[in-house]
């Protein structure tokens, strides 16, 4: 590790503590001027305490071994700014509740619900303001040529140049690239530089200043040369960077790296992956259908009532679909149908007006007249709040199909939408619903899962009330 390096993670660290420091003086202080059991006295004469000494002292090893382990004192030079704010607010939430935690053992007369909140709040701001402040210096002074990485990149493919070029424009990033490391120069392009051959890689790290290599190397047809490569560089403690999709050739999937014990994985994956994501539309979702839950009862009464009056038969219908990674579930609706409706289905499949494994008959004679109203508003799918409550379903994702139109499934692309959480609304709802051909439903599925976040959740949830009120394309 470099002077620069070892003195840069110090600050990083040093003004950790500082930002503790100074949170838990701010918060004790607005706690004491709101009437809470704390006052300014009380402050200053709890510096001079042994115990609160102590407690401190472990509050900040505690703080401090909370950001060492989830990787906010790693190099993050190809980090997006973005997935640095979660991290941070990762930490100071697990760190908040840690360190109340600890507190509350020495019963500290100023721990209340208004402390922790205050507390949180400015240690989350004050960090991350601190993190982005110093990414903005770091810009600076790496735009000025000063704080570079230097750079060898093994392969000369379109993907390796495209890698380069990105890392030519980011001049934020810090790296000065010092060639290229190929047999021969396999996309001729302006500013690519070779400066060895694969077998003379050795003399590169000899007569150059290299902090770091990138091996863009298709695996398969070069094992031999990129296991001789990355074992010069581990004998000379260079770092060596791989691009995950030179692997395998895939078109969708993202890459991350895990680790078990000590053990690297690499992880390619085409659905969502941030846990912390997943967790908080998990907390949404059961928010959301509890709630809503808790309000529809009356719609549920009188939807179970109208049911019963309607046709002979059962309230609810109830179906085995298909959910998460193929997990099988039973999906609740209101029954919409005659009793006995699915037996009739193979009578009716040359009517089928949905194209692919879908059925679906506008004028389906099985439908009851109830059903057929609470068909067009949607009434009849209110009862899968309690697949989402259970966790089978999320308020927004891909539909749930049933186990029949699965395995009418043609294409393995389409099954792809299994790959998330089913939903009560997602893309589809909003753009027509069965006004459109099933390929043209499943691709809007793919589009939801490519760009998946919770803001895109909102959007649609939001979308998904005037769609049904208009009732368009519903059947």
């Amino acid at each position: 590790m470099t002077f620069r390096r070892t003195l840069l993670l110090a600050l990083y660290k040093l003004s950790d503590i500082v930002i503790l420091l100074c949170s838990l003086a701010y918060t004790i202080i607005v706690n004491s001027s709101m009437g809470g059991p704390s006052n300014l006295s009380n402050l200053l004469s709890a510096q001079i305490s042994v115990q609160n000494s102590i407690v401190l002292a472990i509050a900040i090893t505690i703080w401090h071994f909370i950001f060492q382990f989830l990787g906010l004192y790693e190099t993050k030079r190809f980090g997006h700014r973005i997935h640095e704010c979660m991290d941070v607010l990762k930490a100071t939430s697990l760190g908040t509740c840690l360190i109340t935690l600890f507190m509350s053992l020495f019963y500290m007369n100023f721990l209340n619900g208004s402390f922790i909140f205050h507390f949180w709040i400015s240690a989350t701001f004050l960090t991350i303001a601190a993190r982005m402040t110093m990414r903005l210096i770091l810009i600076v002074v790496r735009n000025r040529g000063r704080n570079l990485r230097f750079m060898v990149i093994v392969g000369t493919n379109q993907r390796v140049l495209d890698f380069a070029k990105k890392v030519k424009t980011r001049k934020d990033l810090g790296y000065e690239l010092v060639g290229f490391v190929d047999n021969e120069c396999f996309h001729k392009e302006n500013g690519v530089q070779l400066i060895s051959r694969l077998e003379d890689f050795a003399g590169v790290l000899n007569q150059h200043v290299v902090d770091e290599v990138v091996i863009g190397l298709p695996v398969q047809t070069f094992y031999n040369e990129i296991k001789e490569i990355a074992g010069i560089c581990e004998e000379q403690g260079i770092i060596v960077r791989f691009l995950a999709d030179m692997l395998f050739d895939l078109r969708f999937a993202k890459s991350s790296i895990d680790y078990l014990d000590e053990s690297p994985i690499l992880t390619l994956y085409t659905g969502p992956m941030d846990s912390w994501f997943f967790w908080g539309k998990r907390a949404f979702d059961i928010l959301f259908s509890s709630i809503a839950l808790l309000f529809l009862l009356p719609v549920f009464v009188i939807a179970g009532i109208l049911i019963k009056l309607d046709s002979p038969g059962p309230v609810f219908f109830i179906q085995k679909r298909v959910g998460y990674n193929k997990r099988l579930f039973k999906a609740y609706k209101f029954r919409t149908m005659i009793k006995g409706a699915e037996k009739q289905q193979s009578k009716l499949e040359q009517l089928n007006e949905m194209s692919g494994p879908v059925f679906k008959i506008k004028n389906d004679p099985r439908i009851t007249k109830i059903g057929r109203i609470m068909r067009k508003t949607s009434i009849d799918e209110l009862p899968q709040l309690f697949n989402v409550l259970k966790g089978d379903m999320s308020l927004i994702g891909p539909r749930p199909l049933p186990v029949r139109d699965y395995e009418r499934f043609e294409e393995e692309w389409h099954k792809r939408r299994f790959s998330i959480r089913p939903g009560l609304t997602c893309l589809w709802q909003i753009n027509g619903r069965n006004g459109m051909s099933f390929d043209k439903w499943v691709e809007l599925d793919m589009e939801y899962i490519d760009n998946w976040s919770l803001l895109l959740d909102l959007k649609i949830l939001i979308k998904t009330i005037p769609a049904v009120f208009k009732g368009s394309g519903a059947m």
